[in-house]
């Protein structure tokens, strides 16, 4: 049967178009109209001269919505919500980063204004980390909630108890979905009645079941009734049409800003993040090539995702107990050289390598955000001089980080995310030289993954069963490193 076709909403059909090609298109920073030249001296301490397409356009859009300063009084419309679908590395955080601050710069009062969310705790540390330098000396306060502090400690950040009552201690707070609906659930005096800007930051994950409860407990806090009192003036009416009663109270409108590097099309679960007239920027797009006698044709838009040329991939389907052999395995008995092996989490890579050492016989060394940068930085180094044979690593440490001389990427967790697995087997096969991706799939993900690669058009992937009685000589030894293990954890 033919694929049904959702009816697409004219904003999702008809975006605004960002330039792909970076490079070719940069903006000097004082072409953006309307940026304080504040932060303009601060772009330039920090060595920004030029901004990428999609800073370039979306800056002066998020700028522009909020032109009446964070109130809308009477006649003031609300501002349209704000979706930017871009490539990894493209600079999205820096396009909301620069508008919010600006746009905060004279408040008077410190509520929560702004808040960002993100899926984990290191991309919610690097956004953090951008927004402080952006607010440094402006008086503006950033909290990160990730939960690597204690709650009692978070809590103390965000607010203050005075005879009066409670006092927001944070105007930006950029935190993890679990963390967040914690503390709008227990910590009194935690308000978000004044938020302004709603940063949904990786937003396809974010939308994902799992976090749809969390923003639902954002809007639904955003909007609660502020029982201290002191802003009766300012009691923000559900979004609906508009009255005679809601138009004369000056109203703080919700807006929400998504960004993500493949933005969902799929208008049903954009539906459940219940949009204002949204804008759609997009630099994800087939590119129409004209042909010689001058007509156009519509490049094949299946391939959304494009891999090295000189990539092989294979898949190996395997239980979780044959995992850590099957490494082994390819290590020792294939005598596979410069392997990048990512996992999961953190907790798993450490274990991993744990176990690896353990076993013998492997050069290994764990590539995590428990190391000093100095570390990371020499460990890099001799793997890249062969001098390690296996790095152990998460995601969220090699993103983007450009490792010479991989010939083989090991997902010893399957990705969950297409981009996810483009990211990693994108570490081999770098400037035009050949490599080899093996991702270790679990039988029950087997279906689930084929498919990921197949909605992107990757067709290419040949499965490599590894047969049982390979494995059979590393058991008894590999039996003996797990209950090393056992001991040295406890």
């Amino acid at each position: 049967s033919p694929q049904v076709q959702p009816f697409l909403p004219q904003w999702l059909a008809q975006p605004k178009r960002v330039q792909k090609r970076i490079k070719d298109n940069l903006c000097p920073v004082r072409d953006v109209p309307g940026i304080h030249p504040r932060l303009l001296k601060k772009l330039q301490m920090n060595g920004i001269e030029s901004f990428f397409p999609v800073q370039a356009e979306v800056i002066p859009a998020i700028l522009q919505s909020a032109a009446n300063g964070f109130l809308m009084g009477r006649g003031g419309y609300r501002p349209k919500d704000i979706c930017v679908s871009a490539p990894t590395g493209s600079g999205k955080t820096l396009a909301f980063v620069i508008p919010i601050v600006q746009v905060l710069l004279d408040r008077v009062v410190c509520h929560v204004r702004a808040l960002v969310v993100l899926p984990t705790k290191e991309l919610a540390q690097q956004v953090s980390k951008v927004f402080n330098v952006y607010t440094d000396g402006t008086g503006l306060k950033v909290v990160l909630i990730t939960g690597q502090k204690s709650f009692a400690k978070e809590q103390e950040m965000l607010v203050q108890k005075k005879v009066t009552g409670y006092c927001s201690l944070a105007d930006i707070v950029v935190a993890t979905p679990g963390r967040l609906t914690d503390h709008i659930r227990q910590t009194p005096g935690f308000s978000l009645t004044q938020l302004r800007f709603l940063i949904i930051d990786e937003a396809d994950r974010m939308i994902d079941d799992m976090h749809q409860n969390c923003l639902n407990q954002i809007v639904k806090a955003a909007f609660q009734a502020d029982d201290s009192g002191s802003n009766m003036l300012f009691q923000r009416t559900k979004p609906g049409p508009i009255t005679a009663a809601s138009s004369c109270s000056p109203q703080i409108p919700l807006q929400k800003l998504l960004f993500s590097a493949t933005l969902t099309q799929d208008p049903e679960k954009l539906q459940q993040l219940d949009l204002f007239q949204p804008r759609l920027f997009t630099s994800v797009y087939s590119e129409k090539k004209t042909l010689g006698d001058g007509t156009e044709t519509e490049q094949d838009t299946n391939n959304k995702y494009t891999l090295p040329e000189g990539l092989s991939q294979c898949y190996v389907p395997c239980d979780l107990n044959s995992k850590p052999l099957l490494l082994l395995y390819f290590m020792l008995t294939m005598k596979f050289t410069r392997v990048l092996c990512f996992t999961n989490s953190r907790e798993a890579s450490h274990r991993l390598f744990l176990l690896i050492q353990a076993f013998g016989g492997v050069t290994v060394a764990e590539f995590s955000s428990r190391l000093p940068p100095s570390e990371r930085q020499r460990t890099i180094k001799e793997f890249e001089q062969g001098k390690i044979e296996l790095l152990i690593s998460t995601d969220a440490t090699a993103r983007g980080i450009d490792v010479k001389g991989v010939n083989y990427v090991i997902n010893y967790d399957a990705p969950q995310f297409i981009r996810t697995y483009i990211h990693r087997v994108g570490r081999t096969a770098r400037a035009g030289k050949v490599g080899i991706a093996f991702s270790l799939v679990l039988r029950i993900q087997e279906r689930r993954f084929l498919r990921m690669l197949r909605d992107a058009g990757i067709q290419d992937i040949k499965k490599h069963p590894v047969k049982g009685k390979s494995l059979k000589p590393l058991v008894q030894q590999y039996e003996g490193a797990l209950c090393k293990l056992e001991k040295t954890v406890k």
